[in-house]
């Protein structure tokens, strides 16, 4: 009787059409859409964040 209701829970339970680590492929830098995102928007992100908190600070001070 825990065999059917197991599967049953177990088949309930995966997910359709999501992402799984099985049918991921890697990262294609020869793409340049895949250096925008990967490389340049997280670079620019965290050069944007460092100049926002150097103004923050430099309000804060005057």
């Amino acid at each position: 009787m825990s065999y059917p209701v197991t599967f049953l829970g177990k088949a309930l339970q995966i997910p359709e059409n999501v992402p799984h680590p099985d049918n991921n492929t890697p990262i294609d830098f020869s793409d340049p859409a895949d250096w925008i995102i990967y490389i340049v928007l997280p670079i620019v992100a965290a050069i944007l964040v460092l100049l926002w908190m150097r103004k923050k600070k430099q309000d804060k001070t005057k």
